[in-house]
């Protein structure tokens, strides 16, 4: 099941919330840990048995961990933190990459080992990284440990940010575990927010999907720079409206749910240099990378030379991170050159010119590295760079022509929504109209509906609505 389907939001959304509001305080937890079980039970049946193991272990090892560091024994309260993080990220790399190291091994010519195929169960690398992230606060004694487990597995199962983040740290929402209060405010704030998620994948993700589908399914003999450009920012477009519109929607259900969940996107196609765009994309992923690998690696602290190669570990793991592939290794490994780049000179060059030149700049690098993203395979990302670079094609033709003018409104109103300009000009309008605070939010209720019923009457007719992140 996922949040732009209408099974979720004319069933499952409407029953589940209306029946957490009526529930006693005491028993929110419980009533929101078996929501969170049937959502995932929905699409992923067998491997929810996964997941319960991963809640189940990591919640009597942080028990274990407490209990030993209060008896003062801390080699034997290493010992136990350092068997559940290899367990942890065990049971991911045997789900997730197990396939892609037998390739490798099989590459050399020396074997032949089987491909075992099994299928990758959704929502596995949030949940592990942040059992992950768990585990390494109550080790360092950022977090205590959860003595309840059915609020544990609460934290785990919780069904806004299961299958797509954003990576929720558990003291991030320790407080609201126990004790949260629901406002009228508070639901109807977190309801628009969750529409405005909606709106971004359904009205505009799967639209400029769809346009990248069709780019994508051009052969060599017909496609041409334009074509293939326009099809790397649609691509762009998608991905960002994708994934921030899921992660807005997961906001705003946890809004609504007495949680506040850390923001995940701050406009990042507004950047003016790669170091600001990953200030800006997938923030809970990069700050997880940040106080969980690259810190405890020595961050900067251990010389020039040593930070480049934690540098280079980090995003080598990012890039595996999003799948098994070489195409994320490589976009992974890209990331990391212009990241040591920009920090070793470039960022002070970029100071020294013009706004745009420096947003053109970052932007041509984004999408590039966007392609590198989206290429299933090496044969494919070295025939979309030649095309891209004009190799063998040419400059224009009618098609790319044709696609361009009956899709150019609605790029430039994925640039502009992309932006904070929408935001500004709100808040521009309402300060020289001397609107008030309720009045605002009319203006916004009605947006809200309009993108709604849009919305509904997309998914109602059958579009084309993929979800990207389903295979990270």
């Amino acid at each position: 099941m996922v949040f732009s389907s209408i099974i979720f939001l004319c069933v499952f959304m409407p029953v589940v919330f209306t029946a957490y509001y009526l529930c006693p305080a005491k028993a929110r937890n419980f009533f929101l840990l078996l929501a969170s079980l049937v959502f995932y039970a929905w699409g992923e049946p067998v491997y929810i048995l996964v997941m319960l193991f991963s809640t189940v272990f990591n919640y009597f090892a942080g028990r274990i961990i407490t209990r030993l560091k209060e008896k003062l024994m801390p080699v034997k309260a290493k010992t136990i933190f350092i068997i559940a993080v290899i367990t942890d990220t065990s049971i991911l790399f045997f789900f997730k990459y197990t396939d892609f190291f037998i390739q490798i091994i099989n590459s050399t010519g020396f074997s032949a080992i089987p491909y075992i195929k099994i299928a990758l169960p959704i929502g596995i690398s949030f949940y592990t990284f942040q059992a992950v992230s768990y585990i390494a606060d109550v080790y360092t004694g950022t977090s205590k440990a959860q003595k309840n487990i059915i609020n544990f597995a609460m934290y785990v199962c919780m069904f806004p940010q299961l299958i797509a983040g954003p990576v929720v740290r558990y003291g991030q929402i320790e407080k609201k575990i126990y004790t949260r209060k629901l406002s009228n405010k508070n639901t109807a704030l977190g309801f628009q927010k969750f529409i405005t998620g909606l709106g971004k994948k359904v009205i505009f993700a799967n639209q400029a999907g769809a346009l990248w589908e069709e780019i994508l399914a051009v052969t060599a003999s017909g496609n041409s720079v334009l074509l293939a450009w326009l099809g790397a920012i649609s691509y762009t477009f998608q991905i960002y409206f994708d994934f921030s519109g899921y992660s807005d929607m997961a906001a705003g259900m946890g809004q609504m749910l007495g949680f506040h969940f850390p923001e995940n996107f701050n406009y990042p196609y507004q950047s003016k240099s790669i170091t600001e765009f990953w200030r800006r994309w997938h923030i809970s992923l990069s700050t997880w990378f940040k106080e969980y690998i690259y810190i405890p690696l020595g961050g900067s602290q251990k010389g020039f030379p040593r930070q480049v190669l934690n540098l280079f570990i980090v995003w080598t793991l990012t890039g595996l991170w999003h799948g098994a592939a070489w195409n994320f290794v490589i976009w992974g490994i890209y990331f990391f050159i212009l990241l040591f780049i920009e920090k070793c000179f470039l960022l002070k060059l970029l100071d020294k010119i013009p706004k745009i030149l420096r947003h053109l700049y970052a932007m041509f690098f984004i999408i590039c590295g966007w392609v590198i993203f989206a290429s299933e395979n090496l044969n494919s990302l070295g025939s979309c760079i030649k095309t891209m670079a004009g190799a063998g094609v040419p400059l224009i033709n009618n098609y790319a022509v044709y696609k361009l003018y009956t899709n150019i409104w609605l790029l430039l109103i994925m640039a502009v929504c992309s932006t904070k300009l929408p935001v500004h000009m709100l808040n521009k309008s309402a300060g020289r109209l001397k609107l008030n605070e309720i009045s605002v939010f009319c203006i916004k209720a009605v947006f809200t509906f309009i993108i709604l019923t849009v919305s509904t009457a997309l998914l109602i007719s059958g579009s084309y609505n993929p979800f990207l992140y389903f295979r990270f």
